[in-house]
This record gives structure tokens, C-alpha cells and sequence, in this order.
């Protein structure tokens, strides 16, 4: 017999290893083009394909950015760096080994700051390292092969790896949404995981809360979405505490994410640790970071999210969480800092692209940095709001439209053009309340016994009169005043 032991007594314990996908325009150790969606097998070479006498060459580019993201996460850099061999069968590597760091990762120790529920924390990692990609098996193509393309066979890779310093689901998922926005931000990947240009394994383990030794993990390999990431260790979490409640041991194992059911299955059972027979490549030569260099790229090194973040609330006097929105992307915080040039309007600012902006962006699979629409002339539409020239649903659904391209800058004009300026002339207004008042008698004496709700009512009466030309703020508060007598 065992002993029961509930489930709120366990705590999971998670490593993440994220495998992003330099944006350079060649190979790591060769000049194959490094284009996504190529005819397969078309960007390689004797170097990619591990032809005999073919000599690899370090990408310079590819340690700048390592540098980079090292610098941007506050990792010391290491200066004597080399590579090493790790033979391990992949069948879409064709070399026979892949070209790893071992002993000198280029970054070590550093930190990525996560919130979850409002709560910020650091998670510690233990090394950014530079190694090749390789290439990918295609299974569902022919019915009987496996079809190998090798185009990112050799792709320059940073992996970015996690202390086992993550307890959950939840911060998981943050800490994989603040990866993928740094690397975006710093312009070292393009952070699309759908086309595979950032990956994360999962190593997950549980143990009884208060216990210091980790329990027996499971790696979760190749989650390409921020969103699997969560569903797979959750499932895995659960899975493993019911395994152990049960009496039930872990098997260390190597898994797979089932999308289709936001399940994971074992591909295989692992070993303590693998012998990969690391040794140092004979063919590259080792290489050594001068303080000087490492300086240089920490001067080109834009402003950091968590900086602009406080920079926003103390300057602009945005909220907080306005603020971590507008910093979800350099080309959005870009964009409000043009604008504010030209409004003081701030949080109005804010409102307009963090809602119908950004609502027409994401339609069109766009982001700031394709948005036609000029700061300026955004600055514009929010000055004849205030002004009480326009009102903010009929510019968002009506002259939004037509400045979004670019093509017209002049907003009053679009206005005018479209016959939505407001109208604040008392007796034209009032004459249109009194129309809606006299329309519905029956909701007048409701309103008169105490349904003050009806006033929306109203005002949508008066909105359909006069063609959305009313001034809502106006329109209110006279209506309230003839409702009243």
C-alpha cells in the first residue's frame, strides 16, 4: 500500500532551451543563403553537405549577434571561445555530427526578467551558445519516406539556456513571450516560430513542495508555439503527478507535443546523460573577443523593453500595463514616440494603437513597422477629437478607413469629405433631442418612474437622427436636463 499524497503538495520544476534562428543572410560556416521557403535542397553546398576537403568558416555576423543577445540578457561574454564536434545521429545532418559550443559557451550566467500576474521576477539562465541547425524530415509528403531537405542544414542557432528556475506553466509561457520580443527587438531573429525560426525543448520535473533534489525530468522537444509551450507542460505536470499519486515512478524520457490534442507521447527513454564525444572542430580555428569589440557591440545595443517600459509611465504618465503593450515590439514604441511629438494627448495615444490600430494591423498580418498611416496625421484625428470636432467611434469606424494607407493626410478634409464633423450648434442639437424624446413617449415615462439606464437609449436615437453628427457629451447632458422636468 502507499500513501496519498494530493497534488497541491507537488511543485514542478522547468528548464526551457530556446534554439533561435540567426537573421543572417548565410550559414554559419559557409555562404548558403539562409531564405525560408527555397525549393528544397537548393541552398547548399560541399561545406552544408560535408563533402570531404571542404572547409567550414565562422559567419562573423552570427557571434555579433550572439554578443548581442548575451550583452541584452546580462551575461558575461566569454573571450576564448571555440567549437566543438557533438556526434549524435541526426538523420537531416549530413556531416554525421553537428557544430555545437561545449566548454565555451559565448555567454554565461545572464538573466531574462519575467511578470506574471503583475509579479516580475528574473530567470536565471545558464548559458547562450552558438551551434548549426539541422535539417528537417518531411513525413507526410510521400506515404512510405521520409523526404529530407537540408536548406537549413548549417543555419546559424543562438540556444539560450534556462537555470532549472521556472515553476509553472504560466511563467513558461512569459518567459518564452519576453525571448521572442527581445530577439525581435535587438534584430537577431525574426522570432516567427511558424516557419520554425524559434524553438523550445522543455525539460519539466516535480517534486514535493519543500524538497531541495529535482525530481526525474522529461524533455518535451520542439514546441513551436508560445502557446504549446504552456499546454505541453501543463499536461505534463498533471501527467506526472498522477503517475507518482499513483505509486508510480518517472521514466526519464524524451517527448512530443500532440497539437491536436494538447497531449504529449514518449518518442524514446533517455539516459542519465548522452555521450555526444564532444572534441574541438580540428577544421575551425579557435576564436578570441577583445574587450574592445565586445564594447562596440554593446554601443550599438538599442534601449532595452524594461527601460522604455519605465520610461513611458514616468514620462508619458502611461500605465503600466499601456506601457508593457506599447513595448511589445520596437516598431510600436517607435511609432508612439514620433507621435507624441506632434499630441500631448497621451493616453489617447496609447488608446488609439493599442485598439483600433492594432486591430486593423493584426487583420492585415502587419505590424508597426508596414503602417502606412503617418504619426503625425494620427496626432491630428486625436486633436479634432478633443476639440469636439469628432468623436471616437465615428473616426474609428469611418475615417481610420481612409487614412490607413497613407495616401490621405489631411484629416479634416476626410472629414468633411464623409460629413461626420460634429455638430455643437445648441439649437440644431436640441432640436434633434427633442425629436428623439418625442419618439418614444412610452420610454420617456419609463425613464421618468426610474429607469435611468434608458438614457443610452436616447442618445442612440439622437446618434441615428442626426447621422452620427451629434455631439455625444452635449447630447447627454441635454437630455438629461428635458428628461428631468
Amino acid at each position: 500500500m502507499f500513501e496519498m499524497t494530493s497534488s497541491k503538495q507537488y511543485e514542478a520544476v522547468i528548464g526551457l532551451e530556446v534554439h533561435a534562428q540567426l537573421a543572417t543572410k548565410s550559414k554559419l560556416f559557409c555562404a548558403d543563403a539562409t531564405t525560408f521557403g527555397a525549393a528544397p535542397n537548393t541552398h547548399i553546398s560541399p561545406v552544408t553537405m560535408g563533402h570531404p576537403g571542404s572547409l567550414p568558416k565562422t559567419n562573423k555576423k552570427a557571434v555579433d549577434f550572439a554578443i548581442k543577445m548575451g550583452l541584452a540578457c546580462g551575461c558575461t561574454i566569454v573571450k576564448e571561445n571555440y567549437f566543438a564536434r557533438k556526434n549524435y545521429f541526426y538523420p537531416d545532418l549530413p556531416k554525421g555530427y553537428q557544430i555545437s559550443q561545449h566548454t565555451t559557451p559565448i555567454c554565461a550566467g545572464g538573466a531574462v526578467q519575467i511578470a506574471v500576474e503583475g509579479q516580475k521576477r528574473l530567470v536565471q539562465l545558464n548559458r547562450i551558445h552558438l551551434e548549426e541547425d539541422a535539417g528537417k524530415s518531411i513525413h507526410d509528403i510521400d506515404p512510405t519516406h521520409t523526404l529530407i531537405d537540408l536548406n537549413r542544414a548549417g543555419t546559424p542557432l543562438i540556444e539560450i539556456v534556462t537555470e532549472p528556475d521556472l515553476y509553472s506553466a504560466d511563467e513558461a509561457f512569459a518567459y518564452v513571450t519576453e525571448i521572442r520580443k527581445l530577439v525581435q527587438w535587438l534584430g537577431v531573429c525574426d522570432g516567427n516560430m511558424e516557419e520554425g525560426s524559434l524553438r523550445c525543448d522543455a525539460n519539466v520535473s516535480v517534486r514535493l513542495k519543500g524538497e531541495k533534489k529535482l525530481g526525474t525530468k522529461v524533455e518535451v522537444k520542439n514546441l513551436n508555439s508560445i502557446r504549446n509551450v504552456k499546454k505541453a507542460i501543463e499536461f505534463e505536470i498533471t501527467r506526472m503527478i498522477e503517475v507518482l499519486e499513483a505509486g508510480g515512478t518517472i521514466t526519464q524520457q524524451t517527448r512530443s507535443f500532440d497539437a491536436s490534442n494538447d497531449t504529449t507521447f514518449a518518442m524514446r527513454d533517455k539516459e542519465e546523460a548522452n555521450d555526444y564525444r564532444y572534441f574541438p572542430d580540428p577544421d575551425l580555428a579557435p576564436f578570441v573577443l577583445s574587450e574592445t569589440y565586445i564594447d562596440s557591440i554593446k554601443m550599438g545595443l538599442p534601449i532595452l523593453p524594461a527601460a522604455v517600459e519605465e520610461k513611458l509611465m514616468n514620462q508619458f504618465q502611461l500605465s503600466a500595463y499601456d506601457a508593457a503593450q506599447l513595448c511589445d515590439a520596437l516598431a510600436t514604441v517607435q511609432y508612439f514616440e514620433a507621435a507624441a511629438t506632434h499630441t500631448n494627448n497621451f493616453k489617447s495615444l496609447a488608446n488609439w494603437m493599442l485598439g483600433p490600430i492594432k486591430s486593423y494591423l493584426n487583420e492585415a498580418g502587419l505590424d508597426y513597422s508596414h503602417l502606412a498611416l503617418q504619426p503625425a496625421t494620427l496626432a491630428d484625428l486625436i486633436k479634432l477629437i478633443d476639440a469636439g470636432q469628432l468623436n471616437f467611434s465615428v473616426s474609428a469606424s469611418k475615417i481610420l478607413p481612409q487614412l490607413v494607407d497613407g495616401k490621405k493626410t489631411d484629416v479634416l478634409a476626410v472629414a468633411t469629405e464623409l460629413n461626420v464633423l460634429q455638430v455643437n450648434d445648441s439649437d440644431t442639437l436640441e432640436a434633434w433631442v427633442d425629436a428623439a424624446i418625442a419618439s418614444m413617449p412610452d420610454k420617456v415615462i419609463e425613464y421618468q418612474k426610474g429607469k435611468k439606464g434608458l438614457i443610452g437609449l436616447f442618445i442612440g436615437a439622437v446618434k441615428k437622427i442626426s447621422k452620427g453628427q451629434a455631439d455625444p457629451n452635449k447630447v447627454s447632458d441635454m437630455l438629461i436636463n428635458k428628461l428631468n422636468k
